[in-house]
């Protein structure tokens, strides 16, 4: 009798420990709308949180536009027009809450203050294609992705806090998706039309040991971002999903999105462990839950302790 209540009572805990395990993993990846941003999101790009929790992006309404969506998910036409008819893509955050974007129109890498909605051209580099998205490290360096997609070629640029711009690589692909490793030693560069993400070392003057970190054999690539961990999530352009890929270079995760098409990612959420995605094909920015909060998140945090 002993041994049949105590091999009940040990099967019963392991069914709750297989259930608790279950429930927790449903938590995560699970994709659901965010918030409606507008009919118009062929365009739509370049998510980025700031401290306060409130996410920017690119295009919402018509292209030149900067959206906004508050902490409280109420969404606005934060910027109706950049000046000179520029068009911007990616968005990255700087330790003082201003937004640089990235103008593919007329080869700049603006600045924004959300406070007072000036804009300035933070750098004008002529020989750029198109810059498209951005990645900073903690010391303020900025990195562009350069695609020219008329040839499927890409050139990738580091950009000091100086305003000193560098030509790091010209022989790329069609560059996209880039960002920088959480121990801020490795910067990733994916190509869309290629599916390869590459990793580079980052040194004091530029990157070095260019290296094949995956390929996909399908759809195409854009925007990424890390989380804490040192996890790579890859939003799949065409095929509906984002990757998590892990530091090792080994697919672990795709995330069903209900859209085909998702351009970028961006961590937020009160623990940093929400990501939004940008599509261009619903008009409804998605999110869905992860374990691990974003780098760009925790250097954040770290900024304003």
């Amino acid at each position: 009798m002993k041994i049949t209540k105590l091999f009940f009572f040990l099967t019963t805990v392991l069914l709750m420990a297989c259930e608790s395990d279950t429930a927790s993993k449903e938590r995560w990846y699970q994709a659901e709308d965010y918030v409606f941003v507008g009919d118009f999101t062929t365009g739509l790009e370049g998510p980025c949180v700031d401290k306060e929790g409130n996410l920017f992006f690119v295009n919402p309404k018509r292209n030149g536009t900067i959206g906004k969506v508050s902490n409280k998910g109420q969404f606005e036409l934060f910027i109706d027009s950049l000046p000179n008819g520029s068009f911007a893509n990616g968005i990255r955050l700087n330790a003082n809450g201003n937004l640089f974007l990235a103008d593919y129109m007329n080869h700049n890498v603006l600045l924004l203050n959300p406070d007072n909605k000036s804009i300035q051209t933070h750098i004008h580099e002529p020989k750029m294609n198109q810059p498209n998205d951005l990645a900073i490290m903690s010391n303020g360096t900025l990195f562009a992705s350069d695609p020219n997609w008329g040839d499927n070629t890409g050139n990738i640029w580091m950009i000091k806090p100086n305003k000193e711009v560098i030509l790091l690589d010209s022989t790329m692909g069609t560059t996209n998706g880039i960002e920088v490793s959480p121990n801020e030693k490795h910067l990733y560069v994916n190509e869309s039309v290629q599916r390869n993400v590459w990793i580079f070392d980052l040194t004091e003057d530029g990157i070095s040991n260019k290296r094949q970190w995956i390929q996909f054999d399908d759809f195409g690539m854009d925007g990424m971002r890390c989380d804490e961990k040192g996890n790579l999530y890859i939003a799949r352009y065409g095929k509906g999903v984002v990757a998590k890929v892990s530091p090792k270079g080994k697919l672990l995760e795709e995330i069903k999105l209900k859209g085909e098409k998702p351009t970028n990612i961006a961590f937020g959420g009160e623990d940093g462990k929400t990501i939004f995605v940008t599509l261009q094909d619903r008009g409804y920015i998605e999110q869905f839950r992860v374990p691990d909060a974003g780098r760009s998140f925790v250097m954040k945090m770290k900024k304003h302790e």
